[in-house]
């Protein structure tokens, strides 16, 4: 009787936090379904070897990076871009600070270092990705989707259609409350409680994780289908124009909320899906 030969898949983790192998080890069903043969932070290899999948987690920061980068994905059939990072950059690239690359790019001696690229970057600046995986990190459930191909995973549209929450027309507040100021009311729509949620606009597939017990949606999916070809200017517009409808709150409030460090730290990364001078990133690649 022929032995079942279990296909293998490697996590490539290059400059971000591990928090998507954290995610990843919280699931299980692959543990009989797909042999794991490179992942640093539990397999010792000194190098991926041939693979059937590549997870690459953590965005591309430094010259090491695009090293094992583009030797890794040499090695794979299929090469997935995992998390915020490896799609946008990661949270590091919104700390491109002129006074720390001066100190590590100034020295040459640093040999023991790898030297710095002027920002951190996604993955597929440098190779072609089969697959992107958004989310930060990505739930067990959206890996488990992944790796196992499940057919009959079918992610809602935006994480809206996922939350529950009901609408209420005639509850309009007239001030942003903050994002963890205030009493959550358990089954009303957080936008009309005067949350700063923006998870009708955002990717659906992480079952409202945050938003169900009460924490507004910050964008970490990415863009919902309706978005990914789209520019900044359009799709913060059509966010702007949510709040306007379900609240009173004027819309410079509005305007300077979207542009908070609560919430650009994940909304930036709407733009880079129709990147300035490369093809937009098709919503069929996108799980």
């Amino acid at each position: 009787m022929k032995q079942y030969k279990m296909p293998k898949f490697a996590v490539l983790q290059l400059s971000g936090c591990a928090g998507c192998e954290v995610s990843l080890l919280n699931a299980d069903e692959w543990i009989d379904q797909y042999q794991l043969v490179y992942m640093p932070l539990v397999v010792s290899a000194y190098s991926v070897p041939d693979v059937d999948v590549l997870l690459v987690s953590g965005g591309v920061r430094n010259n090491e990076d695009i090293h094992h980068l583009r030797e890794a994905a040499k090695r794979a059939k299929k090469v997935v871009a995992v998390g915020t990072c490896a799609i946008s950059g990661g949270i590091s690239n919104l700390g491109n600070r002129d006074e720390v690359r001066e100190v590590f790019l100034s020295q040459e001696e640093r040999i023991h270092l790898p030297r710095l690229l002027p920002r951190s970057q996604p993955i597929d600046d440098f190779i072609e990705v089969d697959l992107y995986l958004p989310g930060c990190p990505p739930t067990p459930e959206l890996f488990m989707a992944l790796l196992l191909e499940k057919e009959d995973f079918k992610p809602s549209k935006t994480v809206c259609q996922e939350c529950g929450r009901k609408k209420v027309p005639d509850m309009k507040p007239e001030h942003f409350v903050g994002f963890q100021a205030g009493e959550v009311l358990p089954d009303i729509c957080l936008i009309n409680q005067g949350y700063p949620c923006v998870g009708t606009s955002t990717r659906g597939g992480c079952n409202a994780l945050c938003t169900k017990p009460g924490h507004p949606c910050v964008g970490c999916r990415g863009p919902s289908d309706a978005f990914i070809e789209k520019d900044s200017s359009a799709w913060l517009k059509s966010i702007q124009r949510v709040f306007e409808k379900m609240t009173n709150i004027p819309p410079e409030e509005i305007y300077e909320t979207l542009r908070s460090p609560q919430l650009s730290l994940f909304l930036f990364q709407f733009s880079d899906y129709n990147q300035t001078g490369k093809p937009p990133r098709p919503k069929e690649k996108v799980l």
